[in-house]
């Protein structure tokens, strides 16, 4: 596919993956850049990408954005374990359908939208593939939301308008602004804890195999039939023993490993007494447990890559092993910045 016909954009391109989205397009020579995002992201406007600042809850602003855009990568939402239904709804659902609407007006033919392999998580779940169904019940809104906006992608799918989802699971890597940075601040703080048994199997994405694969959709859609209204699943390819890979982490950055242990059933009546307890009080942030952390703390969530590996030509171009290699050094220059 040549990309110096094309113009794109990357909405959430500040973010952690929409960056390294725009970094690859870049990279193949892509005509035009456009990113948007709620906030100045003057690194962007720096290397000569157009940037825009404003709400995708804002239908107005969303078609000035998708103005003369042939491809668009739709990044931006809120994640997030707490917070309130109306602000998730008003991002992920909302936003959703402003893009899809404006891509259609403006004439943008092509849609990649960043899911969630939480859409399709409901407790233990092995090898899953994308025929897993959307449970009937979710335990936080960040899922419930991000389902609804993949359903509204798909059902937007049309011969004059091409859409695919893709279900990254858990980005990580140099940069990470979330994740990793989280888990090691309750790891120096005493505060993490070992839910199950340890012996839960979870996949990670690193973050250039996760923007390879939103390139290879947009690619695929472009140039095929193959991925035209379909999710796909994208991983490192290989699942990782969710405890050892985290007290693995911890000893290169010379941090005490996770002692500490509870049980799944411990771990779901704690979040559920301290989710009503947030409910019904005026306290700030988020509770340290809820039910759906614990069953993603206690569980094995992977799954199985291989559609996305016919279809799209995915393959993880960043192993496992480099991958710890890199994020190691990036966090070990992080802390001896601090």
């Amino acid at each position: 596919m040549n990309w110096n016909n094309e113009k794109v954009l990357v909405t959430g391109g500040g973010g952690f993956l929409g960056r390294k989205i725009i970094g690859d397009l870049a990279g193949l020579g892509c005509a035009s850049i456009r990113s948007i995002g709620r906030k100045p992201q003057p690194e962007l406007e720096k290397i000569g990408i157009e940037v825009l600042c404003g709400d995708i809850q804002d239908a107005a602003f969303v078609t000035k954005a998708c103005e003369s855009r042939t491809i668009v990568f739709h990044t931006a939402a809120l994640a997030g374990i707490w917070g309130k239904y109306k602000d998730f709804y008003g991002i992920n659902v909302i936003g959703t359908q402003n893009i899809i609407e404006a891509s259609k007006k403006k004439g943008a033919c092509t849609l990649v939208h960043t899911s969630s392999p939480s859409v399709a998580y409901s407790g233990n779940t092995e090898n899953a593939d994308e025929s897993a169904p959307y449970p009937e019940k979710y335990l936080a809104y960040y899922p419930e939301t991000k389902a609804i906006a993949e359903r509204m992608v798909m059902k937007a799918n049309s011969a004059d308008f091409a859409t695919v989802a893709i279900r990254p699971h858990l980005i990580w890597g140099p940069g990470d602004p979330h994740l990793l940075p989280r888990v090691i601040e309750r790891a120096k703080q005493g505060k993490l804890a070992q839910v199950g048994d340890g012996r839960n199997l979870v996949d990670m994405t690193y973050i250039d195999n996760a923007s390879q694969a939103h390139v290879l959709a947009a690619e695929a859609l472009r140039t095929s039939q193959k991925a035209n209204g379909k999710v796909y699943f994208v991983s490192d390819g290989r699942p990782v023993v969710l405890w050892e890979w985290i007290n693995n982490l911890l000893r290169e950055l010379g941090i005490s490993p996770v002692e500490k242990k509870i049980s799944y059933g411990t771990a779901y009546k704690i979040g559920a007494a301290l989710e009503f307890v947030y409910n019904i009080l005026p306290i700030s942030g988020e509770p340290p447990m809820t039910r759906f952390v614990a069953g993603q703390l206690a569980y094995s969530h992977y799954f199985n890559i291989s559609a996305a590996k016919n279809d799209l030509g995915y393959a993880p171009k960043i192993s496992p092993g480099e991958a710890f290699k890199r994020t190691v050094e990036w966090l070990k220059n992080e802390k001896g910045a601090e």
